[in-house]
């Protein structure tokens, strides 16, 4: 029998949820399928803003396009911890900043903190990203069973009961993909209480702090002795509608940027040079249109989630941040079962709960990131299909 070709340490990471749906719709637009509204991805469906593109095509055209220090141009760096000082309370320097993309920085984070053994505290449901990346740096996911009593809130109560003698860290996410839920500071103090305690590190992924509709968003590493001991993570993905730029950043002390420096090294090396450039001008420059796009996700939050109200069998409470609802279904199936069912019988594409852990299953993810017009359509055929069961 020849050697498996594939490592150990991929034995129990699964793929991509969301990305695997994406992968399927493309292939059958490619078939021939055209009709097909889909749910599934976590894209922002405005353009770019036109002031950051044309700083990257400015930078292009100066012939910015070789190698730049491996933790992010000067500049970049020094935005980043501007508005990170400003927006968030975090008493950080450019020397505490490393520009990575935003998955690549927890990917990181995880393999410079984690050893083998170790467990991480992460709530259930989460995005599938942090269990992949937990099991692949050694670690042991330990999950926290979130309730939709809570508004599916991470709880320090519930946070307290997970931790063991064998964890090291804690892993946030505010707002959260898949739920929306937004954490009160009354949690974020409880949790940083527990971390200081028991000697715990954090990752915080902030990714969606700019798109809130009720609350407010606080940073963990804000609070008395939590930068020390905290990684926050962001990026220009969902602010900015900057998807397929690949940029984001992490803040941390500086020993804990010195070990994701060493890990970039030996893999990106850096991030795109003529991306960073435009990174400067997405922070630096006007901040209109961000304004405009959480107005706009708001009204479409209020929209679907006037149109959800209207099908008996999906049951889910309102989103407080990001552009996602993840209601729980009453039919007698799997969440990939019915997944594919509207799929194939409303050409609606959506993720099934089960590749956000295990309370994951019997829900399932919308993103309201696309247009009222498909917000609309496919929901009006998705209650078509399930009143068919």
């Amino acid at each position: 029998m020849p050697r498996p070709m594939a490592a150990k340490r991929l034995s129990n990471v699964p793929e991509s949820g969301t990305v695997k749906i994406a992968n399927v719709v493309s292939r059958l637009k490619q078939d021939g399928v055209k009709d097909i509204i889909s749910f599934s991805m976590g894209e922002p469906d405005f353009p770019t803003p036109e002031n950051i593109t044309q700083a990257c095509q400015a930078s292009l055209d100066r012939n910015f396009t070789h190698y730049t220090p491996s933790a992010g141009i000067p500049e970049l760096r020094k935005a980043v911890a501007a508005r990170t000082r400003q927006d968030n309370g975090i008493p950080c320097t450019e020397a505490n900043v490393l520009i990575t993309p935003t998955k690549q920085a927890i990917f990181m984070t995880m393999l410079a903190l984690v050893d083998e053994g170790d467990e991480v505290v992460l709530p259930d449901p989460a995005w599938g990203t942090y269990e992949a990346c937990i099991r692949l740096a050694g670690g042991v996911p330990r999950y926290v069973t979130l309730s939709p009593d809570d508004d599916y809130r991470m709880t320090p109560e519930a946070v307290a009961e997970a931790i063991t003698p064998k964890t090291t860290m804690v892993l946030l996410n505010s707002p959260s993909n898949p739920t929306g839920a937004v954490l009160t500071r009354g949690d974020i103090q409880g949790i940083a209480d527990l971390a200081r305690d028991h000697d715990l590190t954090v990752l915080s992924d902030e990714v969606y702090e700019k798109i809130i509709f009720e609350g407010e968003h606080h940073s963990i590493a804000a609070l008395d002795g939590m930068f020390d001991r905290t990684v926050t993570v962001n990026g220009v993905s969902k602010t900015y509608a900057m998807t397929g730029w690949r940029l984001g950043w992490a803040v941390a002390p500086a020993p804990i940027i010195k070990a994701l420096n060493t890990l970039q090294t030996h893999s990106l090396t850096c991030c795109v040079s003529f991306v960073q450039q435009a990174g400067v001008e997405a922070l630096s420059g006007p901040q209109d249109s961000v304004d405009r796009m959480v107005k706009e996700f708001r009204e479409r939050r209020d929209l679907i989630m006037r149109l959800i109200a209207d099908i008996p069998s999906l049951h889910c409470p309102t989103p407080k941040g990001a552009f996602y609802l993840f209601p729980s279904f009453d039919h007698q199936m799997s969440s990939e079962d019915l997944a594919a069912y509207l799929l194939q019988e409303a050409h609606v594409a959506l993720t099934p709960g089960s590749a956000f852990g295990p309370a994951g299953e019997g829900h399932l993810r919308i993103s309201y990131a696309c247009s009222r017009q498909d917000i609309e359509e496919g929901m009006a055929r998705i209650k078509k299909a399930l009143a068919k069961l």
